[in-house]
């Protein structure tokens, strides 16, 4: 796949499992905001054209990032909801392109994402006529329980899958797969959730379990080492 593809961040949650002062994206990960390095990761990538990244309205921690200014960064004001952003985002993405390219969303607090990941979602999505996600297949047993965490089941996990994050779609596609899923009252959690809701079946392409979202703290410490590993080649 040669032709280029541009990435959306939705950046506008505050992070509240996080008990922190401030939105996950923005607490220091080896001396740098967690951002800045899911963002070096997007614009270092020769195929990602830039960066449309959708925050608060009056986010205060934003200015101070001080991103290098040759990295093709735009912004936009978020939603209340994470479909909201990402719809702000592909509306002036729309301005900033004449084409229907790729778009890959990808969450703000994913810092570890490898380009290795990228690489194999546009050589096996390039020409998919739907797109899909970046995903790890479940390995752990996993039990469906009651209200009170009693387990009611243990349930095959073949075919089960850790949803992540790029997500890859067109950007017209993706656009009008939120719109109705907006106006149907649908709760998308995802952008693949969009397009199924439109009757669409889009593909999980395995990616490395090391992609992990900072969550909660101790996400942190894992995210640096995982940083580390990858500098030092390790697999993880």
């Amino acid at each position: 796949m040669s032709s280029k593809v541009w990435a959306i961040v939705p950046a506008a949650g505050i992070g509240s499992r996080m008990q922190a002062d401030r939105p996950k994206q923005y607490l220091l990960l080896n001396n740098r905001p967690v951002i800045f390095h899911t963002l070096s990761r997007l614009v270092s990538h020769p195929q990602i054209e830039g960066v449309v990244i959708a925050l608060s309205a009056n986010d205060p921690y934003w200015p101070s990032l001080n991103l290098p200014a040759d990295w093709p960064v735009h912004t936009t004001i978020g939603g209340d909801e994470r479909a909201d952003s990402v719809s702000n985002a592909l509306r002036l993405l729309q301005n900033l392109t004449d084409t229907n390219p790729w778009v890959l969303v990808h969450d703000a607090a994913r810092p570890c994402i490898r380009h290795s990941d990228i690489d194999a979602m546009l050589q096996q999505l390039g020409n998919d006529p739907v797109g899909g996600i970046l995903g790890v297949p479940l390995t752990e047993t996993v039990k469906r329980v009651d209200a009170n965490n009693h387990i009611e089941a243990t349930v095959d996990r073949s075919g089960l899958w850790r949803a992540a994050t790029p997500q890859m779609f067109r950007l017209m596609a993706l656009s009008e797969a939120l719109t109705q899923a907006r106006q149907a009252n649908i709760n998308v959690t995802d952008e693949a959730s969009a397009m199924e809701f439109m009757g669409l079946n889009p593909k999980i392409v395995a990616g490395h379990a090391d992609n992990i979202k900072i969550t909660l703290p101790q996400d942190l410490a894992l995210a640096a080492l995982f940083l580390q590993q990858q500098e030092n080649g390790e697999a993880a």
